[in-house]
């Protein structure tokens, strides 16, 4: 099984390859799918907000519109230390509208 990056920097296995039975190998597939999911997720509700500043969609060509891709992950650090603040959330609800006047 040939691993992408990101499954490489989640696998600890000898060549990334997925290790332990089958049962662990499935949970482990299972858990990378889950996070993929869930970062293409987050990335898809930033690009969305980025897009609706009319700063950048003027500035954006369609060629850059077309490039656009919620699999980018080089902002996800794998192997550093996360501090949690559990009394705080991600604002992930639309922007506010910019003022008109």
């Amino acid at each position: 099984m040939t691993a992408s990056p990101l499954e490489k920097c989640r696998e600890y296995g000898k060549d990334a390859e997925l290790t332990g039975d089958r049962e662990d190998q499935e949970t482990s597939m299972l858990a990378l799918h889950l996070l993929q999911a869930a970062l293409v997720h987050l990335n898809t509700i930033f690009l969305q907000r980025i897009l609706e500043d009319p700063a950048w969609a003027r500035r954006l060509t369609d060629a850059d519109r077309r490039a656009l891709t919620p699999l980018f992950w080089s902002h996800v650090n794998p192997y550093g230390t996360f501090q949690l603040d559990m009394d705080r959330r991600l604002d992930l609800g639309r922007a506010p509208a910019a003022d008109p006047a």
